[in-house]
């Protein structure tokens, strides 16, 4: 008995950890220039010319889908079920819980997070648009840029 809780007590904060950052992976990505939904494949979208007028470097933040939150109120659950005996049990699975579901969350939104730009461009047409999007590409001003329009309104920038 004692030896099986000490295998849970390794392997269950393992799995949820690795359950959080396999999860994680599917989590929305902000728009990037060279990362395309498949849904984008085989449409026709809207392209404008533009020169690029400013740069500036953000971060955008991360999303929390709840995945996170899940994965470590799974892990803080096993971790409180190793403490105490009886009423002390029952209190330390839900701190457990509540206190994983925190840190998952947290480290959710953490992994998430990404370099991004946002790019002020000078449209041939006379428009100034800004354009938030991951910074998977290099832009500088002066640049002379593509701003591709897809049908559900969203906008991505490329050289």
């Amino acid at each position: 008995m004692i030896m099986k809780k000490k295998f849970l007590a390794v392997l269950a904060p393992a799995l949820a950890v690795s359950t959080l950052f396999t999860m994680s992976g599917c989590a929305t990505s902000p728009t990037a220039a060279n990362t395309v939904r498949r849904s984008e494949t085989g449409v026709a979208h809207a392209v404008e010319r533009g020169e690029v007028v400013y740069v500036r470097e953000v971060t955008i933040e991360g999303e929390s889908e709840g995945l996170g939150a899940v994965a470590g109120g799974v892990m803080g659950l096993a971790i409180g079920n190793l403490v105490g005996g009886g009423r002390g049990r029952d209190l330390s699975r839900v701190t457990g819980t509540m206190a994983g579901a925190a840190a998952g969350t947290a480290i959710e939104r953490s992994v998430t997070t990404v370099a991004g730009l946002e790019l002020s461009i000078l449209l041939e047409s006379g428009e100034l648009i800004v354009v938030l999007q991951a910074a998977d590409e290099v832009f500088k001003p002066g640049d002379y840029v593509r701003v591709i329009r897809r049908a559900d309104g969203g906008v991505r920038v490329v050289q």
